[in-house]
């Protein structure tokens, strides 16, 4: 059951879709069969603010299949949803491509099935877990969040995922896991921005994340597998990604294949980059700007063309900081971003 208590992430009532609405969308789509056949979110500007959410190819046949969930009481179903077609289009995936457009358009040749994550490092049960076993092992929930990208743009998204601290917890961490790490798959291969340097931004593959043990074991903390009632689609980090509603997008690794805890701060890829534009933290504050931009107000991709996208202001922790604020009580944010 979902807590009525009224959040200050909450939307008025004249901004939101109705949650009736979209249930019914999926009730149609599954009884017509359909449904079978129906994110790092990275940062620098250079990535294109106004790509369009199409290119000129032809759309790739939509592989995702339908995932039964459980309803979340971390969800906030009186958010108005991006719609589903703009968070297939318009990503930042760089080892597919700079461009908004690009990863929707190179990564359908991603294979995602067979799929195993290692957890390793400061655990009792080290662990090599097959994907849909993991599946099998654990409820999935929807949970519809916030995303802020650090471009300052925003999408409303229905996640299906599971509490990262259900995986952390079947490998027992030990009492000095104080970090988190994951790693994203690198396979130049299939990954053309991990081959190509200015197909994919210049970075150093493979992509890489950390959290502290804290922020990786809070409830908000989510293990997306779908999004609008399926499994996730290639350009948005299939078939397993983080979800962390509070931090910046890049925060959120997509397609990890490990997970490592130690007792020492991990690298994470966009801080190795430019530590003096991506913290560590990365958590969304609306007091502390980007050296090149504001982070006072957010471009809200809703429905519409991406030019007609309303501006509104961005809130301390994505609106979040009723949950996670308490994390941080004795670190300076403006000097840890």
């Amino acid at each position: 059951m979902l807590f009525k208590i009224r959040k200050n992430w909450h939307l008025t009532e004249n901004q939101t879709t109705s949650e009736s609405v979209y249930l019914q969308r999926r009730q149609i789509i599954q009884k017509l069969g359909v449904l079978a056949a129906t994110a790092p979110l990275a940062a620098p500007a250079s990535a294109g603010l106004f790509d369009v959410f199409s290119s000129k190819k032809k759309e790739a046949p939509d592989k995702r299949t339908a995932l039964d969930s459980v309803a979340s009481p971390f969800s906030d179903p009186s958010l108005e949803l991006t719609p589903e077609k703009k968070v297939l289009t318009y990503n930042n995936y760089y080892e597919f491509g700079t461009a908004k457009h690009q990863p929707a358009e190179n990564a359908q040749s991603l294979v995602t099935d067979p799929w195993q994550v290692k957890v390793e490092g400061n655990v009792h049960k080290p662990m090599t877990i097959d994907f849909y076993d993991l599946l099998k092992q654990i409820d999935i929930e929807e949970r519809i969040y916030r995303l802020r990208c650090v471009e300052a743009w925003s999408m409303n998204i229905p996640w299906l995922g599971f509490p990262l601290s259900k995986l952390i917890q079947l490998a027992k961490p030990m009492g000095n896991a104080r970090y988190i790490a994951f790693q994203t798959l690198y396979d130049p291969e299939q990954m053309p921005g991990q081959k190509d340097r200015y197909l994919g931004g210049g970075i150093d593959y493979p992509y890489v994340e950390a959290l502290t043990i804290e922020e990786a074991m809070h409830p908000l903390t989510l293990i997306a597998v779908g999004l609008y009632g399926k499994t996730l689609a290639p350009q948005n980090g299939a078939p397993l990604r983080l979800v962390v509603p509070w931090k910046y997008g890049f925060k959120s690794i997509k397609s990890i294949v490990k997970i490592r805890l130690t007792e020492n701060r991990p690298p994470n890829t966009w801080n190795l980059l430019a530590p003096h534009e991506y913290g560590f933290y990365a958590n969304v504050n609306p007091n502390v700007d980007h050296p090149r931009w504001s982070q006072a107000s957010e471009r809200f991709i809703g429905e519409g063309t991406l030019f007609s996208s309303r501006r509104q202001k961005t809130l301390m922790f994505n609106g979040y900081a009723d949950e996670v604020a308490s994390l941080y009580k004795d670190i300076d944010l403006r000097r840890n971003y």
